[in-house]
């Protein structure tokens, strides 16, 4: 027998703020009314709202900082983001394209405003998530996956309803290509008017949507723009129903059952790692970058 999962919060966007000086965002994850493992293993999750900026000289962004112990994963809804890090790496990409960076045991990297964006100016808007790495896999080497919109996997909704990207994990068959350390799902939707589909996901996993444009029924309970819904762990399944055009980011995983501990760009298991990372950063093993 299939269970409804059930909305268990709808999160209104906080408070903006800016990231950099190329980033306005809200951050909906880590919550404090949630706790900061409840959507385990995506720890972070910070909304950049759509937001025209005007021609510049210098891209505006965010520049070289560290990180040790997680993925960033960054996709792009409007405009661009351009990436170096000090492993080597280096990619721009655009509106439906994704980024997945693994710092791991530790790297250096800077994002900003791409080329063409800085120079004409014009909207940018997307998300940014960090997703947790599990701690036999938090030294592991870094590396980084550009994966542009058309190599995504792409389900396409009957009677013209749409289409679901998928970035990780799989939708009835259609798999995504980004290689996580845990099992987890990252869907980018884009609905047209009148849609109605399914999804189905294990009940231990942690689930959530946010509703990028537009509106969408999320088993019978409506979900407005700009807003975050975290399904509760009983039962399996969502029906989503739309009536205009809308862009939705799904997101669910298998949680890791193991002690967080963040100090701000480092995300490991207990205090004396921390400790390590930082040292490791002080002492210049994380590479060199330019800002």
């Amino acid at each position: 027998m299939t269970i409804t999962k059930k909305i268990e919060h709808i999160l209104s966007p906080p408070a903006l703020h800016m990231v950099g000086d190329g980033f306005k965002v809200h951050g909906f994850l880590p919550s404090s009314s949630l706790g900061e493992a409840r959507m385990s293993p995506f720890f972070l999750l910070d909304y950049l709202v759509k937001n025209e900026f005007p021609p510049s000289t210098k891209p505006k962004g965010v520049g070289v900082h560290p990180h040790r112990g997680f993925e960033t994963v960054t996709l792009v809804y409007h405009g661009e983001i351009a990436h170096h890090d000090s492993a080597g790496n280096s990619g721009v990409i655009s509106e439906g394209d994704v980024q997945w960076m693994t710092a791991a045991s530790g790297i250096l990297h800077k994002e900003y405003h791409g080329e063409k964006l800085t120079k004409t100016g014009g909207l940018i808007q997307g998300v940014q998530l960090w997703v947790n790495l599990p701690a036999r896999d938090k030294m592991s080497p870094p590396k980084y996956q550009a994966l542009l919109r058309q190599d995504l996997g792409q389900y396409h909704l009957p009677n013209d309803g749409g289409v679901i990207n998928v970035v990780a994990g799989d939708y009835k068959g259609t798999k995504g290509p980004a290689s996580t350390f845990t099992p987890l799902h990252v869907y980018s939707i884009r609905l047209n008017s009148g849609a109605t589909f399914d999804m189905s996901f294990p009940e231990h996993y942690n689930t959530c949507v946010l509703m990028i444009e537009g509106e969408a029924q999320m088993n019978g309970q409506m979900v407005p723009e700009d807003h975050l819904a975290l399904f509760e762990n009983k039962g399996t399944e969502i029906t989503v129903k739309t009536e205009s055009p809308s862009t939705i980011l799904l997101l669910s995983g298998e949680p890791i059952d193991e002690p967080i501990v963040q100090y701000g760009p480092f995300l490991m298991n207990t205090q004396e790692e921390i400790a390590q990372a930082m040292q490791d950063f002080n002492d210049g093993k994380f590479g060199h970058l330019e800002d």
